[in-house]
C-alpha cells in the first residue's frame, strides 16, 4: 500500500490582499489524477471566510502538480465552496468567463527577496542603498545579483511540477526579480501562477528569506513590481487589422476603474507615470510603448495584426484570477 501527500492549496478571505493557505491529505494509493482527489473541508473562521459557528467551508480540487520538493507528494490547488457547493464570495477563480479556453494568458511575475533579519531587499545594506539602478537587470556576478540560488530552484522546481515555466530574470532593481507562466486557459493561467507563487514562497524558509509581493516596498527611485498580463483570444489572434486592435484597446478606457480596482493594493504608489508606467489616473495604449497602459506588441504589429496584447497595470499582488475576469470580460464587450 503506497501513502501520497496531497497540499491543498486555496485563498483566503482577506481583503483586498488574500493569502494563500495550505494543508496535506494523505491519500492510500493515490493515482495521481485530478478526478481521484477527494473534495475537502477546512475551518473558515481561521480565515475570514466563515462564523465560528458554521465555520466549515469546502475545497474542491480544480489543478493537480506533482510536488518536486516531497516524495509521493502533490500539489493541489483548490476553489474555495459554501457548503452548499456553490462558489464562496471570496472564490475569484469561478468569477472566470472563460469555459472553452479560449483565452490564453502569460503572466510577468516581478517580486522582492527580502532578508528576514534586515526587512530589507537582498543587496540593500543596513541604513543605506546599493548603487543606483542600471546595472542589475538582467545582471551577472556577485556585485550586482543577489538571490539566484533560490530563484534558480524555484524554476527547476516549476519545471519538475510540470508548470508552463517560461522563464526567468533579475530585474531592474536590486534583490528584484521575475519569472513567467504561459497558460491555454484564464483559469489555467491563474492556477499556475498560484502554484508557482507557492512553491517560491515555502522555498524562502530554507534560506531566512520572504516574498515581497508589494508593488512598491522600497520607495524612491527605484522600479516598482507588477504582473504584467499577455492576453490574446482567436480575435487578437486572428485579426488582421489594425483597427480591430484599436477597437479592443478602447473598450478598456471606459472600465478603466473597475481595472485598477481589481489589479492590486497599493497599485497607486507603482502607478505614477514613471518607471515605465502609465498614471494610475490615465489610460493609454501604444505600439512598443512600455509606459502606456497597454503595449501592443511590436510582433503583433509585424505579424500583421495578428497576436496578443500586454495590460502593464496589474501589480505584482495582484490576483490573477481576478485580472484575468476583467480582462476577459472587457475583451468580450468590444464591438469587433
Amino acid at each position: 500500500m503506497s501513502k501520497s501527500k496531497l497540499e491543498y492549496i486555496w485563498l483566503d478571505g482577506y481583503t483586498p490582499t488574500a493569502n494563500m493557505r495550505s494543508k496535506t491529505k494523505i491519500e492510500k494509493d493515490f493515482s495521481g489524477k485530478l478526478e481521484d482527489c477527494p473534495m475537502w473541508s477546512f475551518d473558515g473562521s481561521s480565515t475570514q471566510q466563515a462564523e465560528g459557528g458554521s465555520s466549515d467551508c469546502l475545497l474542491k480540487p480544480v489543478a493537480i502538480y506533482p510536488d518536486p520538493a516531497r516524495k509521493d507528494g502533490y500539489l493541489v490547488m483548490a476553489e474555495v465552496l459554501n457548503p452548499d457547493g456553490t462558489p464562496h464570495a471570496s472564490n475569484s477563480r469561478a468569477t472566470i468567463d472563460d469555459e472553452n479556453d479560449d483565452f490564453w494568458f502569460g503572466f510577468e511575475q516581478e517580486y522582492f527577496i527580502m532578508d528576514t533579519d534586515t526587512q530589507l531587499p537582498l543587496g540593500f545594506p543596513i541604513g543605506g542603498y546599493p548603487g543606483p539602478q542600471g546595472l542589475y537587470y538582467c545582471s551577472v556576478g556577485g556585485k550586482n545579483t543577489w538571490g539566484r540560488e533560490l530563484v534558480e530552484r524555484h524554476a527547476d522546481f516549476c519545471l519538475e511540477a510540470g508548470l508552463n515555466f517560461e522563464g526567468i530574470n533579475q530585474e531592474v532593481a536590486a534583490g528584484q526579480w521575475e519569472f513567467q507562466i504561459f497558460a491555454k486557459g484564464a483559469k489555467s493561467a491563474g492556477d499556475q501562477i498560484w502554484v508557482a507563487r507557492y512553491m517560491l514562497d515555502r522555498l524562502t524558509e530554507e534560506y531566512g528569506y520572504y516574498i515581497e509581493y508589494h508593488p512598491k516596498p522600497i520607495k524612491g527611485d527605484w522600479n516598482g513590481s507588477g504582473m504584467h498580463a499577455n492576453f490574446s483570444n482567436s480575435v487578437l489572434r486572428t485579426a488582421g487589422k489594425k483597427e480591430t486592435y484599436e477597437k479592443i484597446c478602447e473598450a478598456f478606457r471606459p472600465v478603466t476603474k473597475e481595472h485598477i480596482e481589481v489589479y492590486g493594493e497599493f497599485n497607486d504608489q507603482r502607478l505614477t507615470g514613471l518607471h515605465e508606467t502609465q498614471s494610475i489616473n490615465e489610460f493609454s495604449y501604444g505600439v512598443s510603448d512600455r509606459g502606456a497602459s497597454i503595449r501592443i506588441p511590436i510582433a503583433t504589429v509585424e505579424s500583421g495584426w495578428k497576436g496578443w496584447l500586454e495590460d502593464r497595470r496589474p501589480a505584482s499582488n495582484a490576483d490573477p484570477y481576478k485580472v484575468a475576469a476583467r480582462i476577459v470580460k472587457t475583451v468580450k464587450s468590444a464591438d469587433v
